[in-house]
């Protein structure tokens, strides 16, 4: 599946995340833990923002100076702005977008496991080096042992999903200077797994 079918897929289900049914206290409790660990709040992205805009809502109370978001899908964004005017959007897949700055957090929650397992590494890699010093990131991921790859439909529609598995995520993470200060199967029996890591200051 290339990224443009991905985009377009994730167009159709736009409605669904941003819509009154979907419950918009879904992560907030796992990030209001990734916060405790950092000390200064200037810049915040959202990697994979979609379009209910409410982990970019979370960053504007806690007090970020500055908070972006990031997404593939055309749709999604143009909802997100809509909930959110005031924030800087930017339209790009993430293995192919070059971060502007060095950000205090990143979150990517439900958001970059479209990315096809080949490039799973590199992507991980980038969003750690886009840390900066003591930053934190917030991360979800497949709980699996192994590298693993899967498509299957989502109200009908389909969508890809790839994780390097438990051992090669936390390989990539150390290399990365960062180290994990969360790990958890917050959904289990589910392998919804997600990751709190911070850059290890010098």
């Amino acid at each position: 599946m290339t990224n443009e079918e991905m985009a377009g897929n994730y167009d159709q289900l736009a409605e669904h995340w941003a819509g009154e049914k979907f419950n918009r206290e879904n992560g907030l409790e796992q990030h209001l833990r990734a916060l405790q660990f950092l000390e200064k709040r200037g810049t915040a992205i959202d990697v994979g923002c979609g379009s209910s805009g409410r982990f970019v809502q979370l960053l504007i109370e806690e007090g970020f100076g500055s908070v972006e978001g990031l997404d593939f899908s055309k749709e999604m964004l143009r909802l997100a702005m809509e909930r959110h005017p005031e924030v800087v959007f930017h339209h790009a897949e993430v293995c192919e977008w070059e971060f502007p700055r060095k950000y205090d957090f990143i979150t990517a929650w439900d958001g970059v496991w479209h990315v096809e397992l080949g490039r799973q590494e590199a992507m991980l890699e980038k969003l750690c080096e886009a840390l900066d010093e003591d930053g934190v990131l917030i991360f979800t991921t497949g709980g699996l042992d192994e590298p693993g790859e899967a498509t299957n439909p989502f109200l009908g529609v389909d969508l890809y999903h790839a994780a390097l598995g438990i051992p090669k995520t936390l390989e990539v993470v150390a290399r990365c200077g960062c180290i994990v200060r969360h790990l958890e199967y917050d959904q289990y029996p589910e392998k919804h797994l997600y990751l709190v890591v911070q850059k290890v200051g010098s």
